[in-house]
């Protein structure tokens, strides 16, 4: 199983990522890097929550805060 997910977040690398995290907040970015922990870099992201996203730009996320992940389309 950890092979499957290891090869999708791979595949995933320098595409849009959806992160929700256990603060209720949303956030979208370019991933990166990740871990074995799923702690994930992130370029170009944006707080998507509330109305008008803010801006974050280069983040590192510990993987212990995140919800949900979702790889979004091109």
């Amino acid at each position: 199983m950890s092979y499957e997910i290891s090869t999708l977040m791979n595949n995933t690398k320098d595409k849009l990522v959806t992160l929700k995290l256990r603060n209720t907040k949303t956030i979208q970015g370019i991933l990166k890097e990740f871990d074995i922990h799923m702690n994930m870099t992130l370029e170009d992201a944006e707080d998507v929550s509330a109305e008008k996203p803010e801006k974050l730009g280069k983040i590192l996320i510990r993987g212990d805060n995140i919800l949900t992940i979702s790889m979004d389309k091109d």
